[in-house]
């Protein structure tokens, strides 16, 4: 019952929804730096990283320099193995130096989503005791440096590495991403170029720690939110993320003559694993062409630096393509890449195949607690299994479809919850050893809360989901935490929030509100009462004042019939797969 990522041909047919990859190729059991400067070693005048719009190009032996600089200036901050260090930012160069370096000496990196606001970000540093934030300044209406200064006013008087804020208790040093000549200095900040001046790409203390670190030791933590509406630090080894993006690459066929255009963020494990690591794992160019996203900017750089991979959500794609000087530029470099994020439409992926030269496109799956990909499908996969399925399971993995009620594996393409097992399982949620052991189970089985379907070939079909989540352009929502943060509001006695169709963005939110008695409360206070707080895609779209929900005789609200009920009231089809 085993399924291979080289195609159907060589997988037999499957009697029971159960498919095990491929262990020919032999786990990394090495710490991410010490396999960083192999590479780097093996490569070192190889182009790196380049970052189109800061004008930065890295060789391999001058990344490995600057990572070793910032590893060592790190330490000087007096941080040690085990620490949580934070960033909070768009794509950079700097944020694969926090990356590399972080990983040299066991510090471990937070991904602080930059789209969070002040009440999130309190309580993502908070809950996992970051000592460290690296932030950009501002980017475009954000104002990181403000929303820093609301929660830590005493930073206007600190000195930088001495803050003792109240209200971010554990948090010391503040670093913020300047450029040569970028600005005067911010109150009780250091700047990253200052810091990274202290470091010695020398330090002996570097060797010593890292002969010390060991592949299972956590590495990074990122945030995915719950039923329960509060984040969830999702916690990742060396281990976890250095073999996901090796066999990423390997799917893809990268190779040191390949660059990868990456517009997606780093802060999200697509551009940090299937981007950042799949690259360094195989020798291959990172290009970054710009810090948020951007249609023109994107097919300008592929021209430019001859990029042969491009990664991207659908809606990435879609703006690409429907660009309306698509047709002035050359992407015949173009080869591969992943589509990733939510399902495909056919149409698309056929003009990436046809309009962009992406013949060996692959799609993947998975989510950050399998670090993140559990099955992806390969540069020789049909076309019509790339868009109707997320391909097979990943080399080292074992998937299974069971059935939610009692845990029983399916026969082929009978819908069930998909459970993954191996190497990429997360070491579990930071310091959340009950929510851990609800996800997963006493055999090391990951539940992933994803209804989907297996063909006879090992082939998988995300077909919905039983967690009750929303996905916005590619980014997952929970209405579990838009819900518990609305409840603060002292007017609102209920609130509901579902997802619904949306042509652009695939769903939007929508929020029932049930108002307490002789309480008034408009649409555009709520907006305002979220505004700063939340990430501005959590904000729901839709807004309705009504008297109560549908509810089953047990007392269950029906959230399905606030969604249909809305549908019919706004005129929206219903398109989605997954």
């Amino acid at each position: 019952m085993s399924a291979t990522v080289q195609g159907p041909s060589a997988v037999p047919t499957l009697t029971h929804s159960v498919s095990v990859g491929r262990c020919d190729v032999p786990l990394i059991e090495q710490t991410l730096g010490a396999f960083f400067d192999e590479v780097a070693n093996r490569l070192p005048e190889h182009e790196a990283l380049v970052s189109v719009h800061q004008g930065h190009r890295y060789s391999y032996r001058a990344l490995q320099a600057e990572a070793n600089r910032l590893a060592s200036a790190l330490l000087g901050l007096g941080l040690y193995p085990g620490d949580r260090v934070g960033i909070w930012s768009h794509n950079n160069s700097q944020w694969l130096l926090m990356q590399l370096a972080t990983a040299k000496v066991g510090l471990v990196l937070v991904n602080i989503n930059p789209a969070y606001r002040v009440s999130e970000l309190e309580y993502a540093l908070n809950k996992v005791a970051c000592k460290a934030l690296v932030t950009m300044a501002r980017f475009k209406t954000s104002d990181y440096v403000g929303m820093l200064l609301e929660l830590v006013p005493e930073m206007r008087t600190a000195q930088p590495g001495a803050l003792h804020g109240a209200r971010l208790p554990h948090l010391r040093d503040v670093i913020w991403i300047d450029e040569p000549g970028q600005g005067e200095d911010l109150p009780g900040m250091l700047r990253f170029s200052s810091l990274l001046a202290r470091g010695d790409a020398s330090d002996p203390r570097l060797a010593t720690m890292g002969a010390h670190l060991r592949a299972t030791d956590p590495i990074n933590i990122q945030f995915t939110s719950g039923t329960t509406g509060f984040p969830k630090g999702a916690t990742l080894t060396h281990r976890n993320i250095l073999n996901n993006g090796f066999f990423i690459g390997e799917a893809m066929q990268l190779t040191a003559a390949d660059r990868l255009c990456i517009p997606v963020p780093l802060y999200h494990c697509f551009g940090m694993v299937l981007g950042n690591l799949a690259c360094l794992t195989h020798g291959a160019t990172i290009v970054y062409p710009n810090d948020g996203f951007d249609a023109l900017t994107v097919l300008q750089t592929v021209q430019d630096e001859k990029c042969t991979g491009l990664h991207g959500v659908p809606t990435m794609f879609i703006a690409e393509l429907d660009h309306p000087r698509f047709a002035e530029f050359d992407l015949s470099s173009l080869r591969t890449g992943i589509m990733a994020g939510s399902p495909c439409p056919i149409e698309v992926m056929k003009r990436v195949v046809r309009d962009m030269h992406m013949s060996q496109v692959t799609i993947a799956y998975g989510m950050t607690e399998t670090s993140p990909v559990s099955c992806q499908s390969t540069t020789t996969t049909p076309l019509e299994k790339r868009v109707t399925t997320v391909g097979q399971v990943q080399p080292h993995l074992q998937v299974k479809i069971v059935d939610p009620s009692t845990g029983e594996v399916v026969l082929p393409l009978v819908s069930g919850e998909l459970c993954t097992k191996g190497y990429s399982v997360m070491h579990g949620y930071w310091e959340d050893p009950v929510r851990t052991a609800e996800t997963i189970d006493a055999d090391g089985w990951m539940h992933t809360g994803d209804l989907a379907t297996m063909d006879e070939q090992g082939y998988v079909n995300i077909v919905g989901r039983i967690k009750d989540m929303v996905i916005r352009g590619g980014e997952n929502i929970y209405p579990r935490e838009i819900e518990e943060f609305l409840y603060r509001l002292p007017q609102i006695q209920d609130v509901q929030v579902v997802g619904v169709p949306d042509l652009k963005y695939g769903e939007e939110l929508c929020a029932w509100i049930v108002l307490k008695e002789h309480q008034t409360l408009s649409e555009e206070e709520i907006r305002s009462f979220c505004k700063g707080q939340i990430a501005h895609y959590k904000v729901p779209r839709y807004i309705r004042f009504v008297n109560g929900f549908p509810m089953t005789v047990t007392g269950k609200i029906q959230k399905f019939k606030i969604r249909d009920e809305m549908k019919q009231a706004l005129g929206l089809q219903d398109d989605k797969t997954a």
